[in-house]
């Protein structure tokens, strides 16, 4: 299909619209209209967006600002990671697991296994290519994509649907602390963490107790490090199982029968009788329960995987919040000071959104999430869509893709019934003449 043959033909004697045409021409070095929706980030959520509008029958375009897909998962994880969910609750539509995958795949296993989907679907992303600005423009009535290669060419994209799916974790984030500066030892954010092995016998601070920090710690007393975790807000700790199964496939079957309070009292039941009172080691559980907390805040409960035992050993030390750092050492909150080798950030990421999508509506300028609540927040307006962005994981993610799938395919052939509409009348006048 000749996409921008259509666009002139249906606004043909429009001259402000030929008169944009001309500029994109002259100003890019490069224009590319799109006959589908572009999709930006080849992570799982652009993938399974394409895969789903594949299926019916809607092509895309998928920009990527890495040399692979899942550049997340491929290229800022440590080895040990694995799929903190078992493998059910993970897939992408349309195709699950091979059989032989165990309940949690591994960094690797998941690596292939999307890979595998890209091959099924026939996914070839524009690798290399990074968004600097997605503008609407209402005079086009499209949307205008700029990206830059590997070498600083410049390549605009216009298409009629535009897909956000960069996610929550396109950007580390890095807190501020006094003295980072004259700190002399190491300061990584975990998205630069491999292995414990570099570590060995160092002494190592963790700050952050989620289920990174918590699982780089376990990675740093397995190789023989000396781990400290810093903990600076309440958490809830919960056992990777129970019963048996996984915690977070029973809480989804107990939320069919129960309302949220009372799952979420059983679960804090059933973690104290298996891991004991946290807070007696420094890790304070929150007065929301952990699943109220995820629905309000999006804050994921720990699903310990062997950590919490190293803490009640005294293999890994619990620390308060940093006041300062020093040239060898950090001075905690509570006046006390510890020399470290080397500091680990394990503070999550962020989202990216604002820096290049120039939009107000859907997305927040404060944090780049989309502004209502899921299970709403997959769609804007003028054809603008969000993927990943849901805070509750794979699941979400796929969510956000079937439905974005059906809305674009249901305007596709909408505007399909209108093209032919229009190419019938100028066959008609034709004819005629």
């Amino acid at each position: 299909m000749d996409y921008l043959s259509e666009i002139e033909g249906k606004q043909a004697h429009d001259p402000m619209f030929l008169e944009k045409m001309k500029e994109s021409s002259s100003s890019s070095s490069s224009c590319l209209c799109v006959p589908g929706p572009v999709i930006v980030g080849a992570g799982p959520s652009g993938l399974a967006t394409a895969a789903c509008l594949k299926e019916k029958g809607v092509p895309s375009v998928i920009l990527e600002r890495s040399n692979c897909i899942a550049s997340l998962w491929q290229l800022k994880t440590y080895d040990r990671l694995r799929l903190h969910l078992p493998k059910q609750f993970c897939e992408l539509p349309l195709m699950g697991f091979p059989t032989g995958f165990p309940t949690y795949p591994s960094k690797q296993q998941f690596v292939d296994y999307l890979e595998a989907y890209a091959r099924k679907f026939d996914i070839k992303p524009r690798f290399n290519e990074t968004v600097s600005q997605a503008e609407y423009d209402p005079t086009l009535g499209f949307w205008r994509v700029t990206s830059v290669g590997v070498k600083g060419k410049e390549m605009e994209y216009v298409c009629r649907w535009l897909v956000v799916a960069t996610g929550e974790n396109a950007e580390a984030m890095m807190p501020e602390m006094e003295g980072m500066g004259e700190f002399s030892g190491d300061i990584r954010h975990t998205s630069l963490y491999k292995s414990g092995e570099e570590f060995r016998g160092k002494r190592v601070l963790v700050v952050g107790c989620g289920n990174s920090g918590m699982e780089v710690c376990l990675d740093l007393c397995n190789h023989n490090a000396r781990p400290s975790l810093v903990v600076r807000d309440t958490v809830h700790v919960l056992p990777q199982e129970m019963l048996g199964t996984s915690t977070f496939g029973l809480s989804m079957w107990l939320l069919k029968w129960f309302p949220l309070r009372l799952v979420d009292r059983f679960l804090l039941i059933v973690s104290w009788l298996m891991l004991g009172d946290t807070s007696r080691f420094g890790l304070a559980r929150p007065h929301l329960g952990p699943l109220q907390l995820k629905n309000l805040s999006g804050k994921t409960p720990v699903l310990d995987v062997g950590t919490l035992a190293k803490i009640k050993s005294g293999d890994i030390k619990v620390r308060p919040s940093i006041k300062s750092l020093k040239r060898h050492a950090v001075e905690f909150v509570n006046g006390t000071t510890e020399n470290f080798d080397a500091i680990i950030l394990a503070t999550g990421y962020k989202s990216n959104v604002p820096s290049w999508l120039k939009e107000k509506v859907m997305f927040s300028e404060k944090d780049g999430y989309p502004r209502r609540p899921f299970p709403n927040g997959w769609k804007g307006e003028y054809g603008l869509y969000a993927v990943g962005f849901t805070k509750r994981g794979l699941l979400g993610t796929s969510m956000d893709a079937i439905r974005i799938a059906e809305d674009i395919q249901r305007c596709w052939k909408e505007e399909a019934k209108h093209r032919l509409a229009f190419t019938n009348s100028l066959l008609h006048q034709s004819s005629s003449l």
